[in-house]
């Protein structure tokens, strides 16, 4: 009795490293990840995405809204989005009630589960050193560090993602079946938090068990198959459940024609992002909003402006060790761990990267999932340069690749921005002449041992400088997932007069609730976009006309004549110029009303006011 329970007490110990793992691993990961969890929350929460926010509240204040994902309270429409990750931020505002930081905060916690996942994974192909390395990449990447600042879906895609790429790694030591209808079961999670892009990293898991995998070729034929189905099931149970309800019983499907969630998720938000107008787009159409476009798509559009800064700093190191990778191992056993590491995070990051080059749609945050394989890649790589560093062929490709990424660096590196310091430039040119020359003297030194290890540490310092460093200022400057590390002043400015309007819509409460003249609605608006700030503050409802995008049919005119008629809302904002047919009806039979004028009032700007008399 007293040998179990002392085992019970050492189980406890979380900051000891398991049996078979040296004694500093468990220790130095949990420093990682508390660092990690620091530069996430530090100063976090500068200001939300509304839409989301507003959902999430909605969601929170009704079971019925958060079963079906509703956009407003009354659940009239639904988000424009599958709301996997939307239901962890909805029950934190449950049990936490409404706050910046109970909404936030999952996305904190999801971050630094990343950390110690990805950890797992690396351990278990190349052990706890390159774990380690990993783990502490990818807490400091821009892209990653700016993402879990905010209420954004990708936090928890990029979690379950790295939980199905352990999943796959473990079925590769036994190849059980368990293992592998795991793996699907998570990327069919991650599918319920970001849709399609979750699909594009399961051929990553399905190549590596087929290379990688113990057993015959039918066997992991089968293997495949089964995880292929388990993802297939999992990803469509929500989906099936909504389109089996009766549409009287539910939402009508934002980012749908027919009030069809496939459409929503394979249209919309699938093949629609190719070639088609982007939602920010549409929504611009409609209410006039001036949102910058995304950069247009091309081979190079994740190495240059702001989206080289959230995630290019490492892509040059990351592809080298991957290719270094793959012929370094051609050679070996099929089931080669080296061999595997290369393929699972070379497929992921290839895959994602190519999808992000040539897609209409693509916003900052969501090159945050190119993080794990360039943490993953640029790890093993370093790993690989340690094993043969006798070897004069791996030191010319270090000194290459430390020239060509400080090069990159310092060409991609802004003159001014937001938290930019101004040593940078010159501590990164320092730091990579200074690796190179070590290399070089390492190579035509004969005792070289403790030559050689500085000058590898140095250049793992050369090429990790300015991401650190851009992920501390991300944080230092309060930015969020709208950010990218030294934007311009004037661009990080902009965002958070854009974004940060939740709690400014309080101050004409007063004036909308004493419109509202007793009606069961707070008012109506031109999409869903306009109605968040009210709906989060109030917790009110708020008729969205025409979804998101203010193209969708819901409501339609009928709907819209009988609620006036019977008095439901009064107040409505619409574009002056909008020419859908419901908002020319409101323009026609209802009063215009001036913009509300007081000292520090918000006005509604470039939107027009109109006042709907309940018929008699």
């Amino acid at each position: 009795m007293e040998s179990t329970s002392s085992r019970a007490v050492e189980r406890l110990k979380i900051w000891k490293s398991p049996i078979g793992q040296p004694r500093w691993a468990r220790p130095s990961l949990l420093v990682i990840a508390a660092v990690a969890g620091f530069l996430y929350s530090w100063r976090a929460g500068t200001y939300l995405e509304a839409y989301y926010a507003a959902a999430v509240r909605s969601m929170s204040m009704s079971w019925h809204d958060f079963a079906f994902a509703a956009f407003d309270p009354a659940g009239t429409v639904t988000l424009d989005k599958l709301p996997g990750a939307f239901w962890v931020q909805a029950l934190s505002v449950r049990l936490f009630g409404l706050h910046t930081w109970s909404i936030v905060m999952p996305q904190v916690v999801e971050g630094v589960l990343s950390i110690l996942v990805i950890y797992r994974v690396v351990r278990r192909l190349c052990g706890a050193k390159a774990g380690l390395l990993a783990a502490a990449l990818l807490a400091v990447s821009p892209a990653n560090v700016s993402l879990d600042r905010g209420n954004i879906s990708d936090t928890l895609m990029i979690l379950l993602l790295l939980l199905a790429a352990d999943a796959t790694v473990a079925a590769l030591d036994g190849g059980r079946w368990a293992w592998i209808l795991l793996a699907g079961f998570w990327v069919g999670l991650a599918f319920q938090a970001k849709m399609i892009e979750a699909w594009l990293v399961l051929p990553a898991f399905l190549l590596v068990y087929t290379v990688c995998a113990p057993g015959s070729w039918r066997r992991r034929a089968l293997g495949v198959g089964a995880m292929a189905a388990a993802t297939a099931v999992i990803s469509v149970s929500w989906m099936t459940a909504v389109t089996l309800t009766p549409a009287s019983s539910r939402p009508y499907v934002d980012g749908s024609q027919n009030n069809s969630v496939f459409q929503q998720v394979f249209v919309y938000n699938g093949i629609g992002r190719v070639d088609r107008e982007t939602p920010n787009q549409l929504l611009s159409s409609s209410i006039g909003l001036n949102i910058p476009p995304p950069p247009p798509p091309s081979w190079k559009r994740l190495l240059v402006g702001h989206l080289g800064r959230d995630i290019g700093w490492l892509l040059p190191v990351a592809v080298i060790s991957c290719i270094a990778g793959l012929v370094t191992t051609r050679r070996r056993p099929r089931q080669d761990r080296d061999r595997a590491q290369a393929i699972v995070w070379g497929t992921w990051l290839v895959v994602l990267a190519a999808s992000f080059s040539v897609g209409a749609s693509l916003n900052s945050y969501y090159v945050a999932a190119l993080s794990p394989p360039i943490a993953a890649l640029v790890a093993s790589g370093t790993r690989l340069a340690w094993q043969r560093r006798r070897s004069a062929t791996t030191r010319i490709v270090v000194v290459a690749t430390v020239a060509l990424t400080a090069g990159y660096t310092l060409w991609l590196l802004p003159s001014s921005g937001t938290g930019l310091p101004d040593w940078l430039v010159w501590a990164v040119a320092a730091m990579a002449a200074g690796s190179i020359a070590l290399l070089a003297a390492s190579i035509i030194g004969r005792r070289t041992g403790h030559l050689l290890a500085a000058a590898l540490i140095a250049s793992l310092v050369a090429v990790a400088l300015v991401p650190a460093t851009a992920s501390v200022s991300v944080a230092a400057e309060r930015l969020g997932p709208f950010d990218t590390p030294f934007q311009p002043v004037s661009v990080t400015l902009s965002v958070r007069a854009f974004f940060g309007v939740l709690g400014t819509t309080k101050l004409l409460l007063p004036k909308i609730e004493s419109a509202r003249n007793g009606a069961p609605y707070l008012m109506a608006t031109q999409t869903s976009a306009l109605a968040a700030p009210f709906i989060f503050d109030s917790g009110e409802e708020v008729l969205p006309i025409g979804g998101f995008t203010g193209t969708n049919p819901s409501p339609t005119l009928a709907t819209i004549e009988r609620l006036v008629h019977h008095g439901a809302f009064h107040l409505v904002i619409q574009s002056p110029s909008a020419t859908d047919p419901r908002l020319t009806w409101i323009a026609r039979h209802c009063i215009a009303l001036a913009q509300p004028k007081g000292p520090g009032l918000p006005t509604t700007g470039r939107y027009a006011l109109h006042y709907c008399i309940r018929s008699s």
